[in-house]
């Protein structure tokens, strides 16, 4: 019963849509509808530079961090944090505030993954912004960090490998799009601007 409660509401606190709040408190396009249309910090980064996009960032992943960790303070097994932070990312996702039309959940999963241990936190910002660094593609860096998780996991805490992967698996599909303009060349990267 406890378990279900913390998945409604994980659910509802990630539908808040931080980019589109902030992009209005800023007088910013809608972020649905302006550059990448993908409601996220690095599509707010884009039109209209670095103080939202951080904002956007940090709210993200609480939006994770908090539904699990109080379920983990709860002491909820493992495999249904898995579910809470899932919720909190489709939450996210299909926003119930917000039309159904959400972002990519990579900073709520990586919110959401902070409760297993500051290890796995370090591993997985590191392999993000290296790859950004290398590639300039923050959905690339997304899509292998991501993959990467469990067997991070599998090192640090292997009784959170089955949610982790499972979570993993929710944000590579919610990739999917990202992927295909990848293969096919047409991918924007971090720093390309709705002018370019």
């Amino acid at each position: 019963m406890l378990a279900s409660l913390m998945i409604v509401f994980a659910y509802l606190f990630g539908s808040i849509s931080s980019a589109v709040l902030i992009s209005k408190l800023f007088r910013l396009p809608d972020p649905r509808t302006a550059g990448s249309n993908n409601p996220g910090a690095t599509n707010v980064y884009r039109i209209g530079g670095k103080t939202p996009a951080v904002l956007v960032l940090v709210f993200d992943i609480f939006k994770g961090t908090i539904p699990v960790y109080g379920a983990y303070f709860l002491k909820i097994e493992p495999l249904y944090l898995g579910f809470i932070a899932i919720a909190a990312c489709l939450g996210h996702i299909y926003p119930i505030f917000f039309g159904f039309k959400g972002g990519k959940a990579v900073a709520t999963a990586f919110g959401s993954l902070l409760p297993i241990g500051f290890t796995l936190a370090g591993l997985l910002i590191v392999t993000w912004a290296g790859l950004i660094w290398l590639t300039g593609y923050s959905s690339l860096a997304a899509i292998i960090t991501v993959s990467l998780a469990p067997l991070f996991t599998w090192f640090i805490k292997p009784l959170y490998v089955l949610p982790v992967t499972m979570l993993a698996a929710l944000i590579v599909f919610r990739h999917r799009a990202n992927i295909v303009r990848l293969l096919q060349g047409t991918e924007p990267k971090v720093k390309q601007k709705k002018a370019e």
